[in-house]
């Protein structure tokens, strides 16, 4: 593990495991906020209309993904940057990932939301 070669691949790998948590949890904040403001999801489903064809059909659905997908390209970019020559603690990166996954589910859990929904 101490050739540069494996720093790369190491730091890659974490790279791809931070994006795909940040892109998760984008979708899950997109989708509570979409549930909490009807003005924040009218903006969302516009951001799908731009590119999506029938976006008009499927709601807010288009924007969330649409969100979700920049914000994990995003983010890989950026951590791809960051990580390609070193790595960061293991242990401390899938810890960060399945913190990030968890709390992710647990803003797509419909009582989650409903807590938070005001009535």
């Amino acid at each position: 593990m101490n050739s540069k070669t494996d720093l790369e691949k190491y730091g890659a790998a974490q790279a791809v495991l931070l994006s795909a948590m940040f892109g998760i949890l984008t979708l899950s904040l997109v989708n509570l906020g979409t549930e909490l403001s009807d003005a924040f999801k009218n903006a969302v489903h516009a951001v799908g209309k731009i590119w999506m064809p029938g976006a008009e059909g499927i709601g807010p659905y288009s924007g969330k993904e649409t969100l979700a997908l920049l914000a994990w390209l995003g983010s890989w970019f950026i951590f791809h940057r960051a990580l390609r020559a070193r790595q960061w603690n293991q242990s401390a990166v899938l810890v960060l990932f399945l913190l990030g996954i968890g709390a992710a589910t647990t803003l797509l859990w419909p009582p989650v939301i409903h807590l938070m929904k005001p009535e």
